[in-house]
C-alpha cells in the first residue's frame, strides 16, 4: 500500500502500526519519527511560522473570515506519488488540509485513492483513530497490541495519582496572545492526571478567553503549551507575560507553579504521544521535575 498522510498525528499512527515503509508522502508539519524527514512533503503553510503569535492569530482569523485556505496542497506531487490511501482530518479548520478540500483535489487524481478522515475529540477517540487506520491497512492485531500498551500506561498514571490526597486545580493554555483555553482531550488528560481543569471543557473545542478569566479561575497550576510550538518557542512567547496586569497576582505564578511544555509534540496532535503528554502533565501538576 502507498500511504500519504496530511497531518502529523496520522503519520505517527501509521508508524506505530509498523507501516513506515509504506509512507510515500507526508505533510510539511510531520517531524516525527525523525527518519521520515526525507519523504516528499505534499502540503505547505500559507502563513509564515516566523510571524509572532499575535500576527499568526490575526492572519488565521482573516483567512477563515475570507474563507481562504491556510494550507496549499501540491496536486502534481500527489498525483505523482499515486497513493492508495490518503489520511486527513475534519476536526480543526486551522490544523491541516480538510477532507472537504482534499475531496476536490482527488477528483483530479487517477486511481481513486481511498480517503480516511480522522476527527477524534477525546482520548478514547484517539485510540479509535488508531483502530480506524489499522482497519484501512489490515493491521488490526498490531493496533490492539499497541493500544493495550498505551492503555496500560494510562492506567498506571491513574493508579499513581489515586494515592494523592490533593487534587490541584489547573488552567491549560494552548496559546496566550490572545489566550486560548485548551479543549478536546486536554481537560480529560488533566483529569486522568489527578487534577481539575477550571476553564477548558472535555470534548469541546479550544476557545479564546481573556486574561481576566484566568485571574478569576486563579488555578494552583498553570500549564503553557502552545499549539504547534515547541517548548523553546513557547518559552520565548512567555517573556511578555510579566507585563500583564493580572500575571504576577496569579496564585500559580506566586507559587512557581507555571510549567512550559512541548505542545507540538505531546498535546496538539491527537496521536499516540498524547500518553507521553499525560505522563508529563502528571509530573507537572504534582510538583515533580
Amino acid at each position: 500500500m502507498r500511504i500519504v498522510t496530511l497531518l502529523p498525528s496520522a503519520t505517527e499512527i501509521v508508524c506505530l502500526l509498523g507501516l513506515q515503509d509504506q509512507l510515500v508522502g507526508i505533510s510539511h508539519e510531520c517531524d516525527f519519527p525523525l527518519e521520515l524527514k526525507s519523504l516528499p512533503r505534499v502540503t505547505s503553510a500559507l502563513i509564515s511560522a516566523d510571524a509572532t503569535s499575535r500576527e499568526i492569530d490575526e492572519l488565521v482569523r482573516q483567512q477563515l473570515s475570507d474563507r481562504q485556505p491556510l494550507y496549499s496542497l501540491d496536486v502534481d506531487l500527489l498525483a505523482e506519488l499515486k497513493p492508495d490511501l490518503i489520511i486527513t482530518q475534519n476536526l480543526c479548520s486551522v490544523c491541516a488540509v480538510s477532507a472537504t478540500d482534499l475531496n476536490r483535489v482527488t477528483q483530479q487524481l487517477s486511481g481513486s485513492p481511498r480517503i480516511l478522515t480522522l476527527e477524534p475529540t477525546t482520548l478514547a477517540g484517539v485510540l479509535q483513530s488508531i483502530r480506524a487506520v489499522a482497519v484501512a491497512t489490515d493491521t488490526q492485531n498490531i493496533a490492539e497490541i499497541e493500544i493495550g500498551y498505551l492503555q496500560k500506561r494510562i492506567n498506571a498514571v491513574v493508579d499513581q495519582v489515586s494515592k494523592n490526597s490533593i487534587r490541584p486545580t489547573s488552567v491549560f493554555l494552548e496559546w496566550f496572545d490572545p489566550p486560548f483555553s485548551a479543549g478536546h482531550w486536554i481537560p480529560e488528560l488533566i483529569d486522568l492526571a489527578g487534577a481539575q481543569e477550571l476553564i477548558g471543557q472535555a470534548g469541546e473545542p479550544s476557545r479564546t478567553i481573556a486574561w481576566q478569566d484566568v485571574a478569576n479561575a486563579d488555578p494552583d497550576v498553570l500549564i503553557l503549551a502552545c499549539c504547534g510550538y515547541s517548548s523553546e518557542r513557547t518559552r520565548e512567547d512567555t517573556k511578555g507575560l510579566d507585563s500583564l496586569p493580572v500575571w504576577r497576582d496569579l496564585r500559580a505564578v506566586r507559587a512557581g507553579k507555571v510549567f512550559v511544555l512541548d505542545g507540538n509534540s505531546y498535546f496538539s496532535r491527537p496521536g499516540p504521544r498524547l500518553v507521553d503528554g499525560l505522563e508529563l502533565l502528571t509530573n507537572a501538576l504534582h510538583g515533580k521535575p
